[in-house]
């Protein structure tokens, strides 16, 4: 029986966190009463009590949460953007490349992925991997999130106000997510991301535009990137190649939904590429609270404490 702790146990992704664990039979929750979750004594104690520790909560406490680990043995998950680009932190997402799971499962911190740099990662590492895309190249991201990914404040918005159905925003270029996206991809420059938020709570579709010159001449198809893409996630459970330019399944033909994969740990890529254009569309479709934040973490958590990684999921 392994112990686990919810630092911030109350936000949405806490809440989706203790969801995934609270029925399992393997696991037991050390778990404080609402007086207690902010008295930094009674969190100390659990921070060092159990196996692991899932922080979700907001950078600046996240790093102060850290601190107070006194011990080697408890592995310490944030699902925060604080440790996303630190030295001595594992990248958490077990898919990112070859070994790379057996570096979480080895590691005591492990900083969990942002939901949009999860797709984005997953699209453009292995074809900078395979040599197709080159380090330094100037790519575009668009994206839409279910308002979930705001967190309460959003939530309320679109819950209980009157809103927008859908704003884009991100417009100073200066994203907390840009970091993680230059460096876990493998391209060293920050994208282009343009972000945006629909009226829907849960899911996301992030999508990278290419054109063929961009990529290594012996790629130029449509063919090549769908390939090297599928070659890649062959033995994933989580993350799937969708058929090369498959339409047949959108809305209408034509759309693709955002929140199909929601309350799921999937991550579906695609690619619609068009060689007479020389162009081709990147696209992740996954959950911004599953394998984005909640699934993430109880993924990881499981390899780093020797369980089935399957399980919760």
């Amino acid at each position: 029986m392994k112990r686990v702790f919810i630092d911030g146990e109350a936000g949405t992704t806490g809440l989706q966190v203790r969801e995934r664990l609270e029925a399992r039979g393997d696991v037991e929750l050390i778990q404080l009463d609402e007086g207690s979750r902010k008295n930094l004594e009674a969190r100390r104690a659990a921070l060092n009590e159990c196996d692991a520790a899932i922080l979700c909560l907001p950078d600046q406490a996240a790093e102060e949460a850290v601190k107070l680990v006194e011990n080697e043995t408890t592995v310490v998950i944030d699902a925060s953007t604080a440790f996303r680009v630190a030295d001595g932190w594992t990248y958490g997402f077990p898919e990112l490349a070859p070994g790379h799971r057996e570096l979480v499962k080895a590691s005591k911190r492990i900083s969990n992925p942002g939901c949009y740099p999860t797709g984005f990662i997953a699209l453009t590492r292995p074809l900078v991997d395979a040599g197709i895309l080159s380090p330094g190249a100037a790519l575009t991201v668009n994206a839409v999130s279910g308002y979930t990914g705001g967190g309460k404040a959003l939530i309320k918005v679109y819950e209980e106000e009157e809103h927008e159905p859908w704003g884009a925003y991100g417009f100073n270029l200066e994203h907390k997510h840009l970091p993680e996206m230059a460096k876990w991809s493998m391209i060293g420059r920050e994208p282009i991301f343009m972000p945006s938020v629909g009226s829907f709570a849960q899911g996301m579709v992030v999508s990278v535009p290419l054109h063929y010159d961009q990529l290594a001449a012996d790629a130029r198809s449509a063919k090549r990137l769908h390939e090297c893409l599928r070659a890649r996630y062959a033995q994933s459970t989580y993350v799937s190649v969708r058929d090369l330019n498959k339409m047949d399944d959108l809305e209408r033909g034509a759309f693709m939904r955002p929140d199909s994969l929601a309350n799921t740990n999937k991550l579906e890529l695609s690619v619609y590429a068009n060689d007479s254009k020389r162009t081709a569309v990147l696209v992740a479709r996954l959950d911004n609270l599953g394998k984005g934040a909640s699934g993430a973490a109880v993924q990881n958590m499981n390899l780093a404490l020797g369980l089935d990684e399957t399980m919760g999921l």
